[in-house]
């Protein structure tokens, strides 16, 4: 035998909104405050994480466009054992190169142990000839335009859920002060009537 459950209510979210003779202003409040951060976080977050996706897209696409490798060589012996970081494969070691305009530029890049000067070596720089890391291939763009949209979009998304969450707290703070003052001048006469 199944117990009995009442009727199903259509849309019993929606009681807020429906026309009640016990629905109080602060409840129709409430409703205004839980739809407006509500739809403040889907849209603000989805918002915020789409631009940022796209400006960490685009910024990472300028880079593949403006910077380049070069060829440069190294200045100096790098010695077979370092002495600072026993077991090391890669340090660093000034290296020199000429940039596209003629003029010669030098620089720190990682070169393998025990590399002999004149060694060459790939860099990446930008159009002013400065030493840049190697830009992020379309993929690793991609991965990383995806992560920071994503931080963004929570992060964006959360301010509003969090207001709306600390605006309904405070409500539901004065909702019940006001119940506990009613509650003081009418609760005496309910006890008065037991008999």
């Amino acid at each position: 035998m199944a117990p009995f459950r009442g009727p199903k209510i259509p849309n019993a979210w929606l009681w807020r909104w429906r026309r009640n003779p016990l629905r109080r202003r602060s409840d129709t409040l409430e409703a205004w405050v839980v739809l407006v951060a509500g739809a403040l976080t889907v849209l603000g977050g989805v918002l915020a994480g789409l631009l940022a996706t796209h400006s960490v897209e685009h910024g990472l696409a300028r880079q593949r466009a403006e910077w380049h490798s070069v060829l440069a060589r190294l200045a100096e012996d790098v010695p077979s054992s370092t002495g600072v970081a026993s077991g090391a494969d890669i340090v660093w070691a000034q290296v020199r190169w000429t940039a596209a305009d003629g003029s010669p530029h030098d620089g720190q890049a990682r070169v393998p142990v025990g590399s002999h000067a004149g060694t060459p070596v790939t860099v990446w720089t930008d159009d002013d000839g400065r030493l840049v890391t190697r830009p992020a291939s379309p993929s690793q763009a991609r991965l990383r335009a995806s992560l920071v949209g994503i931080l963004m979009g929570v992060s964006a998304g959360g301010v509003p859920f969090v207001g709306g969450r600390l605006l309904r707290g405070h409500m539901e703070r004065r909702r019940m002060e006001r119940w506990d003052e009613e509650w003081q001048r009418i609760g005496p006469l309910w006890g008065r009537r037991t008999g």
